[in-house]
C-alpha cells in the first residue's frame, strides 16, 4: 500500500471507528436505561414478564436517561482529546517520559537520536522529537495528529537491549505510523476510551456520595445505581478494547511491512521482535496510562490474562513469521555487549561533492512520475543517503541544529544576503531584535561556516524544526517576525527563503497555535481548480523554460490533471501570497487526488528537460506543504 492509498485507508478506518464507537455508546445508552429503571424503581419487579416490562416502559425517559448517557461519553471523549491538543509531546508528558537532548553523553541516547534523524531525512519529515520512558521493557511509540507536532516515545529497555539495525527496525515501524496518518487515529482512540470509562468514574463518585448518605432509603437506590455504573464502565472497557482490536491489528502488519521495505532488512524489526519474545520484562508497560495508548505501541503493551479477544497487536510469533516464513519458532537471543555510533570519517568538502552529485541524480528520477507513487516508500539509497548526509555536515553545524539558541541563529544564518553591506544591515538589526544569546550565535556561525551546501538546506531544517518546538509562545512569536523582517530586508525574496519560510510557520504555527488544526483531506481537483492554475503556473514562471513555450509547458502539465479547464494565468496577476493560500486549499485534496497535482508540478519542471537544485527544493516544499513528505529524490 501506497502512502496515498495508506492516508486513504487511514481515513475509512476513522469512519469504521465512528461505526463501531456508536455502536458501544448505543450499548451503554441500554445498560445505563435498565440499570436506572431496575435501581430506581421505574419498573415493578414483582412478576416481571415481557409483556409487564413494555407495559412499564416509559420512552420520555429512556430518552432522556440516553441523552444523559450520550452528553457524558461524548463530553468525556471530546475533553480528553481537547486536552491533549493532538499534540505527541502531551502523550509522552502523560506518560511520564522525559525529552532526550543532544547535548548529553549517553551513548544509546546518541544512538536513538542519531537514527530518529536519519529516517527522518529519508522520508522527508521534519525530525520528530524523541521521548524516553523510564521502563525497562522493550516498547515504543509515535504520536502526534501530524508530522508537525509528532514525538516517538521509547523505553529505556528498547534503546539499552536492542542492537542499532533492530533499533532502526522499531524507528522505521513507528515512522510508517507517521506516513501512513495513523498518529490522529490514536489520539480519538484515546478519547473515546476515556469517554467510555466516565460512566465509570461518576459511579464511583456516587458510590462515595451514597455510603455517605443518612437516607437509608434512598441510600440503597444510590449505591445499587453507583455499583452499576461502575460495572457498566469499567466494562465498558470491552466495548473500548474490542474497538481498539479491530482499528488496529492490519494497522501493525502493515508498519512491519513497511519497516521491512523502509531498511531492506528484515532481521532489523523481526530481531526486535524477538528480543521481546526472549526477553524477561517483554513488552509490558507499567505505567498505569498504559493502557490508553496501548493500542500506539510497538508490541503489546499490557497483559491479558484470560483472553487475546482484547490484545491490540497480532501474536509475535504471527508477526516474526509475516516478516521470516522460515523462522524455527525460537526466541533464543544473546544479548546486545557494546553499541557503537557509525563514525563520520569525511570531510566536509568531501561530503559537500558527493552530496552535490546525489541532488544532481534527482533530475534523473523526476523524469520517471512514479517516483510520486513512493512518496511514504524508503529505499536504502535514501537510507544511505541520509546516514551520508548526517556524517558529512559539519559539527558546528549540528550542534547548532540541536541547540534552542543556536537553533533560530541556524535558520537567520540561512537568509542572510550574500551582499555584504545587506549582511551587515540584517546583522544589526539582529543585534537588537534577536532573544539573548541568539545573535552571538548567528555571528559565531558566519564566522566558521562560509556557506550551506544546497543539498544540506532542507535537511537541516528539519532537523532544527525538532529543537525550534522547545521555544515558548513568546521566543516563536519573536523569532517569527525576526525571520520575516530579514528575509524583507532586500525588498525581494528569494525562492528558498520563501520555501523555508512556508515549511517552517507550516509546521510550527500547528505546534505554537498560530493556525488552526489540520483539516482533513475531503476536495476534489474540480473544487480546487484555481489553485492548481496559480501553483502550476507559479512553477512555470520560477525558472525560464528552455527551448519550449510556457504555455506548452503547462498543457503538458495539466494532462496529469483529469483534464481540467484552467489556463497560465500572467505573471503580473500572481503573488506568493497567493501561492500561500493556494497550497494551503490544495492541502485538503482527497489523498487520491494529491499524487495527480504532484505529477502534474513534476511535469512543469521537467518538461524543458532543465532541471535546476533549486527547482528540485521548491518541488519537494510543495510537497510538504500539501502534507506529504516528499523523500530525497534519489535513485
Amino acid at each position: 500500500m501506497n502512502f496515498f492509498k495508506a492516508q486513504d485507508h487511514a481515513r475509512q478506518s476513522t469512519f469504521k471507528l465512528v461505526v463501531l464507537f456508536s455502536l458501544a455508546v448505543f450499548a451503554l445508552i441500554l445498560f445505563t436505561n435498565l440499570l436506572v429503571m431496575f435501581a430506581l424503581g421505574y419498573v415493578n419487579t414483582d412478576q416481571l414478564t415481557a409483556e409487564s416490562f413494555a407495559q412499564q416502559f416509559d420512552g420520555q425517559t429512556f430518552l432522556l436517561i440516553g441523552s444523559g448517557v450520550l452528553v457524558t461519553v461524548l463530553f468525556g471523549s471530546l475533553y480528553k482529546i481537547n486536552s491533549l491538543g493532538g499534540s505527541g509531546a502531551k502523550v509522552a508528558e502523560m506518560m511520564g517520559a522525559e525529552l532526550i537532548v543532544a547535548s548529553g553523553g549517553d551513548i544509546n541516547k546518541q544512538k536513538v537520536l542519531h537514527v530518529v534523524e536519519e529516517m527522518a531525512i529519508a522520508s522527508g519529515t521534519p525530525v520528530p522529537p524523541v521521548y524516553l520512558l523510564p521502563e525497562d521493557s522493550i516498547n515504543a511509540f509515535a504520536a502526534g495528529n501530524c508530522p508537525s507536532n509528532a514525538v516517538i516515545g521509547i523505553t529505556r529497555g528498547c534503546i539499552e537491549k536492542l542492537s542499532r539495525d533492530e533499533l532502526q527496525g522499531v524507528i522505521a515501524h513507528e515512522f510508517s505510523h507517521i506516513l501512513n496518518g495513523d498518529m490522529r487515529l490514536n489520539i480519538r482512540l484515546i478519547g473515546i476510551l476515556h469517554g467510555i470509562l466516565l460512566l465509570g468514574i461518576i459511579g464511583y463518585y456516587l458510590l462515595r456520595v451514597g455510603g455517605h448518605s443518612r437516607n437509608s432509603k434512598n441510600n440503597g437506590g444510590i449505591v445499587f445505581l453507583a455499583l452499576g455504573l461502575i460495572v457498566i464502565g469499567y466494562g465498558g472497557t470491552f466495548f473500548g478494547n474490542l474497538i481498539k482490536a479491530a482499528v488496529n491489528r492490519q494497522r501493525e502488519y502493515l508498519a512491519d511491512a513497511s519497516a521491512v521495505q523502509f531498511t531492506r532488512n528484515p532481521g532489523g524489526v523481526a530481531g526486535a521482535l524477538k528480543r521481546i519474545g526472549s526477553d524477561a520484562m517483554g513488552s509490558i508497560i507499567q505505567n498505569p496510562h498504559g493502557v490508553e495508548i496501548s493500542h500506539a505501541l510497538f508490541s503489546e503493551g499490557m497483559e491479558h490474562s484470560f483472553t487475546r479477544l482484547f490484545a491490540t497487536h497480532p501474536p509475535l510469533e504471527k508477526r516474526i513469521r509475516n516478516i521470516e516464513p522460515n523462522w524455527n519458532g525460537k526466541f533464543e537471543y544473546k544479548p546486545v555487549i557494546e553499541v557503537q555510533l557509525k563514525p563520520a570519517a569525511q570531510s566536509q568538502a568531501q561530503g559537500v561533492k558527493k552530496a552535490a552529485a546525489l541532488m544532481a541524480g534527482a533530475a534523473a528520477v523526476m523524469r520517471n512520475e512514479g517516483f510520486v507513487d513512493r512518496v511514504g516508500q524508503l529505499s536504502s539509497g535514501q537510507i544511505d543517503y541520509a546516514q551520508q548526509l548526517l556524517s558529512e555536515l559539519p559539527a558546528e553545524i549540528k550542534q547548532a541544529a540541536h541547540n534552542p539558541f543556536a537553533a533560530r541563529a541556524l535558520i537567520y544564518f540561512m537568509v542572510l544576503d550574500n551582499d555584504p553591506e545587506m549582511r551587515q544591515q540584517q546583522l544589526q538589526y539582529l543585534a537588537s531584535a534577536a532573544d539573548e544569546g541568539v545573535y552571538a550565535e548567528t555571528i559565531k556561525l558566519v564566522k566558521k561556516i562560509p556557506q550551506l551546501a544546497l543539498a544540506h538546506r532542507l535537511p537541516l531544517l528539519d532537523m532544527a524544526l525538532s529543537t525550534l518546538r522547545q521555544l515558548s509562545k513568546r521566543q516563536y512569536l519573536v523569532f517569527k517576525d525576526n525571520l520575516n523582517a530579514l528575509v524583507a530586508m532586500d525588498d525581494k525574496i528569494l525562492l528558498f527563503e520563501w520555501s523555508l519560510q512556508k515549511i517552517l510557520f507550516h509546521h510550527l504555527d500547528v505546534v505554537f497555535g498560530q493556525t488552526s488544526k489540520q483539516k482533513t483531506g475531503q476536495l476534489s481537483l474540480k473544487q480546487t481548480q484555481p489553485a492548481c492554475a496559480v501553483v502550476l503556473s507559479f512553477l512555470i514562471y520560477a525558472d525560464k523554460q528552455q527551448g519550449m513555450s510556457n504555455e506548452a509547458v503547462f498543457a503538458a502539465a495539466r494532462e496529469k490533471l483529469e483534464g481540467l479547464d484552467i489556463e497560465l494565468l500572467p505573471v503580473t496577476e500572481i503573488s506568493l501570497d497567493q501561492v500561500g493560500e493556494s497550497l494551503d486549499q490544495l492541502a485538503r485534496l482527497t489523498p487520491l487526488k494529491k499524487p495527480l497535482l504532484l505529477k502534474a508540478c513534476a511535469k512543469a519542471i521537467v518538461a524543458d528537460q532543465q532541471i535546476t537544485a533549486a527547482e528540485v527544493e521548491l518541488f519537494r516544499a510543495i510537497a510538504d506543504l500539501i502534507d506529504c513528505p516528499m523523500p530525497p529524490l534519489v535513485a
